[in-house]
């Protein structure tokens, strides 16, 4: 990996979380939680199959300025980004540079096909 980050592509960092459903339930829903310049680097694909779909499951580097640990601009596995209609689920965060300058977000983006 070379020192040069290039973070240009606006990202939305969405969190889950529960809303009442109005019968007693809750369901599970998406919110905004802001958007993060980042660096997405692609890689390669592979088939999983799914009970009623098969999936394109494809890896992602997604570099992001770093924030400290609890901050809510600072991705979290379980989260996601989304690019429009694009969806890139977050598996693992660590630093990416000693200063902790950068992050990197190791995601799936998975295509039904």
């Amino acid at each position: 990996m070379g020192n040069s980050v290039r973070l240009t592509r606006p990202l939305v960092l969405e969190g889950q979380g529960r809303v009442a459903d109005g019968a007693g339930g809750f369901s599970e829903s998406w919110t905004a939680l802001g958007t993060l310049w980042a660096d997405v680097v692609p890689g390669s694909g592979r088939d999983l199959a799914g009970v009623e779909v098969t999936l394109a499951a494809v890896p992602l580097r997604i570099t992001v300025r770093g924030a400290p640990v609890g901050s809510a601009a600072r991705p979290a596995p379980g989260q996601r980004f989304r690019d429009g209609a694009r969806v890139f689920a977050i598996l693992a965060v660590t630093e990416r540079d000693p200063d902790g300058q950068y992050l990197t977000c190791f995601a799936r983006e998975e295509v039904p096909q």
